[in-house]
């Protein structure tokens, strides 16, 4: 096994101040070879599961039913684990609840008449899948997964064996003491919370946690309480992290989106975000304006219809503050080629028109106080102070910065991960295919430069402090990625916001996908991507967001020959009658890749007392005979670099070049 002999010597002088600090954490030769020893057993073990969920969009209820039923992984190890043994019911009732320890328990010990038998019963079935969903890793791993109050005892059980009769009585007298003693309850909730955790080894966010739904800030606690997460940035979470940076385009953009939908608790009771100034704005400038182009989408929510006209007029004029903003930063950045957005000073407000692509249509709504014809793009000093009142809003609240902090701290415009690329949009392409080029600062971008080069204004726009002039234009490349026309986020040659609202005719609101959609499902597409981000064609997938697949039109998620998955089915409520389902989501285990079609999820609560889960479609993508190892992931590879130095360690102990410490 080791690489590295007596002819080797030069290699491990070389390295030699490094092997001596690695020394102190390894000062024996026994200790470097037990270590070695120990990750060498690793990589032997089988692949960790790897589950991916893409659009949240603030759903937080179907989101967090996903995320504890890991996409019905375990409803499939129940299955493997007591096949016939146990009906149906019973198999719903153990899964429930693992999902949802703490109610379920309040409701079936409602129910159950001989509370200490069902008790037995339970933490025996819960040990089983315990020790099942824990079998692929080490027990450090497990034990670092395990409360720490019950960690000794979990351990003992979850490394019981049957056949050991002299230990049966000693497995059997823990559980009696358990439940003796009061902790029965307890005990199920750490065990039901164990098998959640190391059911999923690595959770893949695809982009847009934001916008539409009604908890992006209950799905983000969740996520930051993960133990093993990434995200890929989408185009709405872009906006948010813009927001947060202090650009005032992207807040506006933020609460037109939240009034648009009329989902503001995210904004008040879960940022705290103050918008009486923007209502007592809205009231004063727009009082007797109907506003009838800017009622919200409340899809199924019961609003008043008080609120539903307060909304409008906020929506309204929030939605002018934005145009207004954004004509600002097209004339200031004429590199965005983005002039086709100016159209205040398009208006004709004698005529009661607009021209758009030299083309005159009618205004639905010509009620416009606060734009002068002579300066459209100028705020007036009202809306100056509330945009900037509302900015200062989003920057000092302290729970949007931790998330968006966490968001920077976890995630990036795309990951190459295990021979996968992931990311939410798309690689901006050309009519012909080809890369799309962007000159950005008189440089070429293009590829995988062009993602680069955008993360890196996306991190400058939100940690950058020292130059104003720089954090500015990197917060307004914040912006182009959420808008412009060759953003790898938003994927689309122009935004018709203004389009929507005031002009009927709907040949205004049209929005062309860049050409990366037209050429996806191209297998030659998919192998100059993989090439582009040094990835083996033969093994590697693009894994993709954003554009949600319309199921009940025959579209398929699975592209290029099936190295293209795309997992947008729609989680969003607003996009299911177009979509068809609720969401696709992709488990990639030890075995292969399964893709998951879900129907819309009701409640939680009928969830908890039904016992009913979300139904889903899985289809195999690949299947493997000989299941992947730890040594085939990019982990593996780690500790493959680590046992190598670990054996370079061992021969400069042996030669003498470094010398062991007493322990």
């Amino acid at each position: 096994m080791t690489l590295y002999n007596e002819n080797n010597i030069e290699i491990i002088s070389d390295d030699i101040r490094y092997l001596k600090l690695l020394g102190t954490k390894y000062p024996t030769i026994s200790s470097a070879s037990s270590e070695i020893i120990n990750l060498q057993a690793i990589l032997n073990l089988p692949k960790g599961t790897e589950h991916f969920i893409s659009d949240i969009h603030g759903e937080y209820e179907s989101f967090t039913h996903m995320l504890k039923n890991a996409s019905g992984v375990i409803k499939r190890k129940l299955d493997d684990i007591f096949g016939t043994s146990l009906m149906e019911r019973d198999k719903a009732s153990i899964a429930t609840l693992i999902y949802y320890p703490e109610e379920k328990m309040d409701l079936l010990k409602q129910r159950e008449q001989n509370l200490e038998e069902w008790y037995k019963v339970t933490l025996y079935r819960l040990i089983q899948v315990c020790k099942s969903v824990s079998s692929k890793y080490t027990r450090s791993k497990v034990r670092k997964a395990l409360p720490k109050d019950f960690a000794y005892i979990i351990e003992e059980l979850l490394n019981e064996q049957g056949d050991r009769v002299n230990k049966q009585d000693y497995y059997t007298g823990i559980i009696n003491t358990i439940i003796e003693i009061g902790c029965a309850d307890a005990f199920v909730i750490a065990l039901s919370k164990v098998i959640q955790r190391l059911v999923v080894d690595r959770l893949h966010i695809i982009g847009d946690i934001y916008d539409r739904g009604p908890g992006a800030e209950i799905v983000m606690d969740a996520l930051m309480d993960h133990h093993s997460i990434d995200f890929q940035w989408g185009n709405h979470d872009i906006l948010w992290m813009g927001a947060a940076s202090g650009s005032r385009a992207c807040v506006a953009n933020v609460l037109r989106i939240s009034l648009r939908y009329a989902n503001l608790s995210t904004l008040e009771d879960g940022y705290g975000i103050n918008l009486l100034p923007l209502a007592t704005f809205a009231m004063e400038t727009y009082n007797n304006d109907p506003c009838e182009c800017f009622i919200p989408k409340t899809l199924d929510k019961d609003i008043s219809e008080g609120d539903q006209h307060l909304y409008a007029k906020m929506h309204k004029a929030i939605a002018i503050i934005q145009f207004k903003l954004e004509g600002q930063k097209i004339k200031r950045r004429p590199e965005f080629e983005m002039d086709y957005m100016l159209l205040l000073d398009k208006i004709n407000f004698e005529e009661g028109t607009v021209e758009v692509n030299k083309k005159k249509y009618k205004m639905r709504d010509m009620s416009l106080p606060t734009v002068d014809p002579k300066e459209p793009y100028k705020l007036t000093l009202e809306e100056e102070e509330l945009i900037s009142k509302l900015t200062r809003s989003f920057v000092n609240s302290e729970k949007l910065q931790k998330h968006i902090r966490f968001m920077y701290s976890k995630g990036n415009l795309y990951l190459v991960y295990n021979s996968n690329l992931l990311y939410h949009g798309c690689i901006p392409l050309n009519k012909d295919g080809s890369f799309k080029k962007l000159v950005i600062q008189d440089k070429e971008y293009y590829g995988k430069s062009l993602l680069d080069i955008f993360e890196y204004y996306a991190r400058e726009a939100y940690f950058y402090k020292n130059d104003t002039d720089v954090k500015n234009h990197a917060m307004d490349m914040m912006w182009y990625l959420w808008c412009g026309p060759y953003s790898p986020l938003f994927g689309k040659d122009r935004i018709t916001t203004f389009e929507r609202y005031f002009i009927e005719e709907k040949e205004t609101h049209k929005e062309n996908q860049n050409y990366y959609y037209k050429y996806r499902d191209s297998e030659e597409l998919c192998n100059r991507i993989f090439e582009e981000f040094k990835l083996n064609p033969k093994i590697s997938h693009i894994i993709n967001g954003h554009i949600p697949v319309k199921t009940i039109k025959g579209e398929s998620p699975v592209k290029g020959n099936g190295k293209l998955l795309v997992i947008d089915g729609g989680f969003c409520r607003a996009y299911q009658p177009e979509t068809g389902i609720a969401g696709y989501t992709l488990i990639y285990n030890s075995y292969g890749l399964l893709l998951s079609s879900h129907e819309p999820f009701e409640s939680t609560k009928k969830a908890i007392e039904e016992e009913s889960d979300i139904l889903s479609s899985t289809v195999i993508l690949e299947h493997s005979a000989v299941r992947k190892r730890v040594a085939d992931t990019d982990i593996g590879k780690k500790l493959q670099n680590e046992i190598l130095d670990l054996e370079k360690l061992l021969i400069a102990y042996r030669k003498g070049l470094i010398e062991e410490k007493e322990i």
